[in-house]
């Protein structure tokens, strides 16, 4: 009866998921038109930001209760999952064009904050630490670094007010397009909560470990949001949107959903990581910035190759 009653949650998740992703789209978009600035940048923000609110509430839950492997998995493998599954999907039903700005300054801080983790977490390799720790000092710094991808922020929306471009009129007026995205993130963020803890239930009845339901059952469902809001977004034409949403979302996964949580509870450790998860970590940023690079686009045929990396990866996952 247990059983049935999470495959319930998991349905109902999906749908409040799907449709809540749909409004967010048309919401955010009409919002940048009404305010004049890109709908990258709104991917960069209020998306980003709004699709990460599992991320983080899963990691705050998971620390208050002593679960680090679970706070650590939900950020790497969210992260992973983002890249080689959403924007392989979204190449895959069309090809991704990619503005060079984006090439030359947000792709490269998302690999930069990314690498960044990585370093901060192999206290063993680096210092011959006894284990690898996530101090509250780490936590600090990805913060501080989050304060300079901010600033940067702020500078790009400064410079697009200043710009005077034909711009399309906005779908709809600015009260009802906020109304809209807020309507969608609440939909997406309450589907999100009904599928991981329908998921993560039926993976505990079954025994699965910490690491391997961290990696995948609450990766995969705390990243549904930006799922979702991917293929809607890609369906529409919205790729700014779309590779906005999961470059903000991943630099928001490392600094804030995992920074503000050991800032403030503390180191944390981790006792069942690999060096492969951390490799996927780097190597996923890194293949978005390189197919990025080429064109400035994200052909079908990259986009294969993106799910066979994570494909690769996650049977490395379940098998070891």
């Amino acid at each position: 009866m247990d059983i049935v009653f999470q495959i319930i949650l998991l349905v109902v998740g999906f749908f409040f998921l799907i449709k809540g992703a749909d409004i967010l789209v048309d919401g955010a978009s009409s919002t940048a038109q009404n305010f004049h600035v890109s709908k990258m940048l709104i991917g960069l923000t209020i998306i980003a930001f709004g699709t990460s609110a599992p991320e983080f509430a899963v990691s705050i839950s998971a620390l208050v209760s002593g679960s680090t492997d679970m706070v650590l998995g939900n950020v790497i493998g969210s992260n992973i999952l983002n890249i080689l599954l959403l924007i392989g999907i979204a190449a895959l039903i069309k090809p991704i064009r990619v503005k060079a700005d984006t090439v030359k300054k947000e792709l490269p801080i998302c690999l930069l904050i990314s690498t960044l983790l990585v370093v901060l977490f192999l206290d063993i390799s680096i210092s011959g630490a006894s284990e690898n720790l996530f101090t509250r000092s780490d936590g600090i710094a990805v913060l501080l670094f989050f304060m300079i991808f901010l600033y940067y922020l702020i500078a790009m929306a400064r410079q697009q007010k200043n710009k005077k471009e034909k711009e399309e009129p906005p779908k709809y007026k600015l009260g009802k397009s906020l109304l809209l995205t807020v309507l969608g993130l609440v939909g997406i963020i309450i589907g999100s909560n009904m599928v991981v803890n329908g998921a993560t239930g039926i993976a505990t009845a079954f025994g699965m470990s910490e690491r391997v339901i961290s990696l995948t059952i609450v990766a995969f469902g705390t990243s549904l949001p930006e799922l979702v809001t991917t293929i809607a977004a890609s369906k529409k034409g919205e790729q700014d949107l779309l590779i906005g949403n999961i470059i903000g979302s991943n630099i928001f996964n490392i600094c804030i959903v995992l920074g503000i949580p050991v800032a403030l509870f503390g180191t944390i450790t981790s006792t069942s990581f690999q060096m492969i998860d951390l490799i996927a970590l780097v190597g996923s940023a890194l293949i978005l910035l390189l197919f990025a690079r080429n064109n400035r686009k994200i052909t079908r045929i990259e986009g294969a190759i993106m799910l066979l990396c994570f494909t690769a990866y996650y049977a490395t996952v379940l098998i070891v």
